[in-house]
Parts: C-alpha cells; structure tokens; sequence
C-alpha cells in the first residue's frame, strides 16, 4: 500500500545545499577546490569564538541552556529591547518555520517574493498555508506590490533584506511606505542575515518596527559575518507577543551548548566584524569588476555575493567551473551566484570563469 501524504508535502523538493568540498575531491580527485557557494566568512570565525569551544566541550554530556539565557542577555543588551522579546534559533531559518507553525492555518496565506530565501516558501507548504508570489522588479522586492497581495487571510509578509540571492536592498523609505499599508493581521518578517555587510546608509532600521510595537519580527543569524555557520545558531528579535507564541512551538534546547557559547563570544569581537566587512567591501568591488570585464552585469549587492546572469545555460557553467575547482551556487536557468571569498579564491574563480567561458 502506497504512503499516503498529504499534497502539500508531496509538493516539496528537497533543500539542495552547496556542494561540500571533501564530496567534490573525491568525484574529480582535484587537490584544491575553492567554495563560493554558501556565502560564508571566508575568514572563519572569531578567534574569541574559537577560544570558547574547548572549554565548553567539557560540558557536553549536559544539555544545553534551554532559555539561552546569557545569549539571550546580550543580545537584549546589544539591541536595547527586553529578554522576552529574543528568541534563539538553531540557524534563524529555524524560528521561519516557527512561525509558519505558529501562524498559519492550513489555506492562511504568506506573501513572498519570487526570487527570495527557499525556505520561506518551504515552511509555508509544510504547515499547509499558501505561498503568494510576488516577482521581483530590477532584482528588488517590489514592496508596493507586495503590499497590494496582502488579503484578509495574510498572516506572514517575508522581507529579505538584503536579498538572497540577488543581494539586492530595500530602503528605509520604501519600508516605511510598506508599513503604513500592512494590517495588523500580518507579521511582517525582516530576514537580515547579511545585514552586517550592508553599507548603504539608507538601510531600514526594521528592529524600530518591534520597538514601537508593531507586529514584525527580525531575524538574525551568526552563520554569515560572523563566520559560525557550521554551529547552527541565529535569533529573532519581535514583540513580547509573538515571542510568546513561538516559545510554544519552539524545540527544547533547540540552540546547542556550543553554539550558545561561541555566539556570546563572537557578539564581542567587534574588531573581527569590522575586519570582515572591509574585506567583503574591497573584494566584492573587485571581483565585480571582474565580472564586468568578462561582460556581466552583475546585480548591485549589499551583502557577500553576487548574482549574475551568464546569458547562457547556467547548469553547465556551473558543472564547467566544478570541473576547475570552484563551487559556486546555480539557482536557476542562466542566473549563477558567488559568495565573495578571500584575495586569492577569487582570483582563481574569475581565472576559471574565463577559462570556461573560453572553451
């Protein structure tokens, strides 16, 4: 007798992550791959985080702190709201599917855009609500659009900001024109996982939104500048409401003891956030220009990656540039996306694009 599944589920394709690095040595027995596929830190983590680990390996046979609560505490601290308004995430994609679970009923809708973080649309499917697409326009959200797909069964609105994968930005002003138009049945949900590489001084301060007690939520993530993507552990800042229904469904000890300790760590270390980010900035430029000299056109980017059209059939450049030993990330048909790495990784990437582009 066959599964039976409900159709939402049996809709779903699997999340396909950046190839691993070991995986891609093994099938083409290459020496030196470099990774731009995931939008890591090429710099890695702090060293303060670093220093933390040994020590609290010493506790693993314990469980973690359920309630996060040092993290929770500087965090509250960092961006001046209350302890009950932060919720800890193991990756903050988890707390989306939180609030999916929390908010949505099956037939409830989710506003999104149509080139946009996956896993919005995955949660929204899995806990059997309706995904409403909205296109982006020139690469960007189209929050005026967005706002017009708003119904009375709107329960979640997603912002990427900046946006993956295009690296695109929405402003303060267009934000604030979005707010004015959302009822108060909708959360909106302000992704900001590479809100630390965003140098446009026009960047919208959403955590304000919370503050005045609007009924938003902010994600953040410790996988990106941060470099502690391998420890899985992100947060949300919203109201003491909305926190409130997403401790109810959110997994005991759902953020590792690790984790917990080495994010504490990192939350410190300014000097290495600053040094991330101006590496970011000067490579970002150059490997643009590269591109630009290659005859793209790169997308302007506010974060660690640029997403660009090859105007050609993307898969096979991409399975080219594996074949070279740079992992990049195909998202679909011509588009490819690379995360900014370090001096020499990029180099190697636009001297492969150009060796594949060549053949």
């Amino acid at each position: 007798m066959p599964l039976k599944v409900h159709k939402d589920i049996e809709s779903l394709s699997p999340y396909v992550p950046g190839k691993p690095i070991e995986e891609l040595q093994r099938e083409l027995g290459l020496s030196r791959i470099v990774k731009l596929a995931s939008n890591e830190n090429p710099l890695g983590p702090s060293p303060k985080a670093l220093a933390v680990l040994a020590e609290a390996a010493q506790t693993l046979h314990r469980y973690p702190d359920g309630s996060a609560h040092r993290l929770r505490t500087a965090l509250a601290d960092r961006w001046k709201v209350s302890l009950d308004q932060v919720i800890p995430g193991n990756g903050s994609d988890e707390i989306i599917g939180m609030l999916a679970r929390a908010f949505l009923s099956p037939g409830d809708e989710a506003v999104m855009a149509d080139n946009t973080f996956v896993i919005y649309k995955m949660e929204v499917l899995a806990a059997h609500g309706k995904p409403v697409i909205v296109p982006l326009k020139d690469g960007r959200h189209d929050l005026a659009a967005m706002a017009k797909a708003i119904t009375p069964r709107t329960r979640l609105l997603f912002v990427c900001n900046p946006n993956n994968p295009t690296g695109t930005m929405v402003n303060a002003a267009e934000v604030e024109t979005l707010m004015a138009q959302v009822p108060e049945h909708a959360i909106v949900v302000f992704d900001e996982a590479y809100c630390e590489y965003a140098r446009d001084p026009h960047f919208p301060d959403s955590l304000g939104y919370v503050k005045r007690g609007r009924h938003a939520i902010v994600l953040r993530t410790f996988s990106k500048i941060y470099g502690l993507a391998g420890l899985r552990i992100g947060y949300g800042l919203t109201t003491p409401e909305i926190a409130g229904y997403l401790n109810r469904v959110r997994p005991p000890f759902n953020a590792n003891s690790l984790a917990q300790r080495a994010a504490l760590a990192a939350l410190g270390d300014e000097e290495h956030v600053a040094k991330s980010r101006a590496m970011n900035q000067t490579e970002l430029a150059g490997v643009r220009a590269g591109l630009v000299a290659l005859g793209f056109r790169p997308l302007p980017s506010e974060a660690n990656f640029l997403y660009f059209d090859v105007g050609r059939d993307g898969r096979a450049v991409f399975d080219a540039l594996l074949r070279e030993g740079v992992i990049v990330r195909h998202i679909e048909g011509t588009m490819l996306r690379v995360t900014i790495g370090l001096p020499e990784e990029n180099r190697q990437f636009l001297q492969a694009l150009k060796t594949v582009l060549g053949r």
